[in-house]
């Protein structure tokens, strides 16, 4: 009997060991699958080889990312959308200079670790993946200013994005979301938020708190009521389409809106701006005639020399400055240039633009196009443009 269990333990010990060395075995070849490149295809290799701090390697059916990619020191924007990558080596974060990480359209089910140690991104597509969450690691992305993860499968709002002070553009469209936290509003450097695609069916409360909002897109969802927006005073673009409202929300004079019904509303706004237009310039008229000088804004238009003079205290003017070869000159005031258009003051404002489905607004770092599974990047500086896959 103790001979027998003597051997039976014998046995378990050497069944252990030959499982252990399977294991490690298995292990070592997981690894030397990792370090062997894949065969470059056609053209990568002298992208790899250019000195270009913009590397473009989407859509080259890549499993892995090739390792000497990480090697590439000088890199700035890299692009590998559209691959089938899963994850990313760690040594990617040896990269210091990279700005912009593209990896749109890819198998991710967890932001690559590596990803995470890029302190220096301002810019990180993430859309069209597999994820449900974000780590909390991805705090450390300090100088994060646009992040694209639309068409993922968030059902919860990721509160470590509170942690991004600088984050402006928030693409989170074509997620699962019902609900947004009443504490949102904490994000106050957010100027665009993307919101279409999800499974709201009441408007959430807490954007009327986000009064620096710029663009708000929550197209198709299920909402069949909007409250007043015009609280919203930094609003440009509200983007409700294809949801079961009867009217177009009220919002500021200066915002566009995309929806059932926003064209015959934005026709009668300016239909009212030209009528007041109109009886501004009648009025105008007709104190003209009557020998009245027209006030606007306190500043009296088209005044005579006697009724436009200016008092100057402790200036120290002599006559003989207002006079020209013995006359007087009226009203001459040899200082900075004022001048009031009749038409009206004209403001230089981000030009806001509505195409089809979609729509551009060139403001601060925010540009939105929709566009058939088709993505171009740009420089921050020169407001890039990221499109939405359909």
């Amino acid at each position: 009997m103790g001979n027998s269990s003597r051997k039976g333990e014998g046995e378990e010990e050497e069944e252990g060991g030959k499982d252990g060395e399977e294991a490690e075995i298995t292990e070592k070849k997981k690894e030397e699958e990792v370090e062997v490149e894949e065969e470059l295809p056609l053209g990568v290799e002298e992208l790899l080889e250019s000195g270009d701090p913009v590397l473009d390697l989407s859509y080259r059916k890549f499993k892995r990312l090739p390792l000497r990619v990480c090697g590439l020191m000088h890199l700035e924007k890299l692009y590998v959308c559209g691959n089938s990558l899963r994850t990313l080596p760690d040594s990617l974060s040896q990269l210091p200079g990279l700005r912009i990480l593209a990896l749109d359209f890819n198998k991710l089910e967890d932001v690559p670790m590596a990803v995470c140690q890029l302190t220096n991104l301002t810019r990180l597509y993430l859309g069209s993946n597999r994820l449900m969450t974000l780590p909390p690691e991805l705090r450390n992305l300090q100088s994060l200013r646009c992040l694209w993860v639309e068409s993922n499968y968030f059902q919860r709002f990721p509160r470590v994005l509170y942690d991004l002070p600088h984050l402006k553009s928030l693409q989170i469209g074509d997620n699962r979301l019902k609900t947004l936290p009443p504490d949102l509003w904490r994000m106050e450097a957010l100027r665009g938020l993307w919101l279409y695609g999800n499974r709201f069916d009441t408007f959430p409360k807490v954007l009327l708190r986000m009064e620096n909002l710029e663009i708000l897109d929550l197209d198709r969802n299920k909402i069949s009521e909007f409250p007043s927006l015009k609280r919203l005073h930094a609003l440009r673009l509200f983007s409700y389409d294809h949801n079961p409202v009867k009217d177009p929300p009220n919002v500021g004079e200066e915002a566009l809106i995309v929806g059932e019904g926003a064209a015959e509303f934005l026709e009668e706004r300016e239909a009212k701006k030209e009528r007041r237009r109109k009886a501004a310039e009648k009025e105008a008229e007709e104190l003209a005639l009557a020998g009245e000088e027209p006030v606007i804004h306190g500043i009296l238009k088209n005044s005579s020399s006697k009724q436009a003079a200016v008092t100057i205290d402790n200036a120290n003017v002599k006559e003989e400055e207002f006079l020209v070869k013995g006359e007087e000159v009226e009203g001459e005031y040899d200082g900075a240039e004022l001048e009031y258009d009749e038409e009206g003051i004209e403001y230089e404002t981000e030009e806001l633009i509505c195409e089809g489905e979609g729509f551009d607004y060139e403001g601060e770092d925010l540009e939105y196009e929709r566009v058939q599974m088709d993505y171009e990047y740009e420089d921050l500086e020169d407001m890039g443009r990221q499109d939405e896959g359909a």
